[in-house]
């Protein structure tokens, strides 16, 4: 017996118009329908946090690649996708098929996704130091493409999947959970590395299973989500005409500078944190339970955060993670050896607030999205998402980049006492670093004027151009 296309309820049924009707009620998806959604993330949250989280101490400790090496690969992947996020984007929103816009792109994702990753992880040992860097900066360049041909369509798919103002929090709400779920696996996944006895060989494992079960989601999710087909042939037949009209849009503007802001600041600390807990609290396996603590404190903070949603506008509730976010991340420069017990703390409050953060912005996006409908008649969800997807691997670039020279500008030597200088430079792009970019992403986001009102005039404006 084979699976039906999950089904959109009776509130979001084509239209006989393409333009989207208004919601007069509150339209709650098939709760099946966000969970098949959702499902492929979970792979993708433990790709992603993986990546961010060990690749670099892996590449540098483990294969013996420069730190400076290193984060230059990950800006450099960062800059092709200044050409690969835009056209994916583009070309999803032009697609035409008897599937829809979105789903052919994330069907044909699945298995490059998957091979790519292990490639990355999987440098011959025979392989000379040259030959290791051009291993790693070949597979990273390649995956990064594989998931931006599936990450951006996913994406843009989730923000049509409803139009209700919280109905999109419930989505991307979900959709964080499956995200949560796969990122606190890599905290299991660490300790075969973290142990010493394999790390080639344990690294060889955990991606090829991640790998797997990866595709295997993307597979049933292109094969069995239903698109809205009102959506079909409205994406923008002039792609340079529909980048400046995300950059033309004040709202989609403003959010993408505040969600390249807070993005850096977090890049930073995920790329250090083994440093962090390896060299400035002297104690390596103090990394798993802290940075475990934060992420599985973001997944259980979630369902409160899409009860707040129901009642206070998102811009309110952003500000406020935000500011506890920068303030948690900005105390870490303050902690030393022996103080474990109360980082514990520090990164659960983190964890609580970077929750209602990745509620919050995918829901944000979506709305402004609905602005651009207004203004052009177009759906380009696509080139709007992977504007997103840019913003947030250039962060991650720079972030690297950073990194990277900040241990070799202050004398690291892998697995060598450190000196007071790399101490401080791991202190400094733990905690100065996110206190400088959330403060100034709090600064940017107070001039946001989306707010729950004026979306809702923008859905009743959207309505009234259907009648007619």
């Amino acid at each position: 017996m084979g699976l039906a296309p999950a089904p959109l309820p009776p509130d979001e049924a084509p239209a006989a118009h393409p333009a989207d009707p208004p919601a007069p009620r509150r339209l709650r998806l098939p709760l099946r329908t966000i969970l098949l959604f959702s499902s492929p993330v979970a792979g993708e949250g433990f790709m992603q946090m993986l990546t961010s989280l060990y690749l670099l101490k892996y590449t540098t400790d483990v294969l013996g690649l420069a730190p400076a090496a290193m984060g230059t690969i990950l800006l450099v992947s960062r800059v092709w996708d200044a050409v690969s996020d835009p056209l994916v984007g583009m070309w999803s929103d032009r697609t035409q098929s008897r599937i829809g816009r979105r789903r052919p792109w994330i069907l044909a994702a699945a298995l490059p996704v998957a091979g790519s990753f292990v490639l990355m992880w999987a440098a011959p040992a025979a392989l000379g130091r040259t030959a290791t860097t051009a291993w790693v900066a070949v597979a990273v360049v390649l995956f990064y493409t594989c998931r931006t041909v599936f990450a951006v369509p996913h994406d843009a798919l989730g923000a049509a999947l409803s139009s209700d103002y919280h109905e999109r929090n419930r989505v991307f709400g979900i959709r964080r959970v499956f995200f949560g779920v796969g990122s606190i696996l890599v905290f299991v996944a660490l300790d075969g590395f973290l142990d010493g006895v394999d790390p080639r060989g344990h690294a060889f494992r955990v991606t090829a299973a991640a790998g797997a079960v990866t595709a295997a989601a993307m597979l049933l999710a292109g094969a069995f989500l239903r698109e809205r087909p009102e959506h079909q042939g409205r994406g923008s037949a002039n792609g340079l005409a529909a980048w400046r009209e995300v950059v033309a849009n004040p709202h989609a503007r403003l959010l993408l500078g505040v969600f390249f802001l807070q993005q850096v600041g977090l890049g930073g600390v995920t790329m250090m944190a083994a440093y962090y807990a390896e060299y400035v609290l002297r104690d390596a396996s103090a990394f798993v339970p802290i940075m475990g603590s934060l992420f599985v404190c973001s997944v259980v903070s979630i369902p409160p955060w899409i009860a707040l949603g129901r009642r206070f506008d998102k811009k309110t509730l952003l500000l406020a993670a935000m500011g506890l976010v920068g303030a948690t991340l900005a105390s870490l420069g303050f902690f030393g050896e022996g103080d474990e017990r109360p980082l514990l703390f520090v990164a659960s409050m983190a964890g609580i607030a970077v929750g209602g953060l990745d509620v919050l912005f995918p829901s944000l996006q979506a709305d402004v999205i609905d602005t651009d409908e207004l203004a052009t008649d177009e759906r380009k969800e696509g080139v709007y998402f992977a504007s997103w997807h840019f913003a947030a691997k250039s962060a991650m670039g720079i972030s690297a980049l950073v990194a990277g020279f900040a241990l070799q500008a202050s004398g690291f030597v892998p697995n060598v006492e450190p000196s007071d200088e790399v101490r401080a430079a791991i202190r400094a792009t733990m905690s100065i670093v996110p206190l400088v970019t959330y403060g100034a992403g709090i600064w940017l986001f107070s001039r946001f004027r989306l707010t729950r009102e004026a979306h809702a005039d923008v859905r009743r404006r959207l309505g009234e151009r259907a009648a007619r």
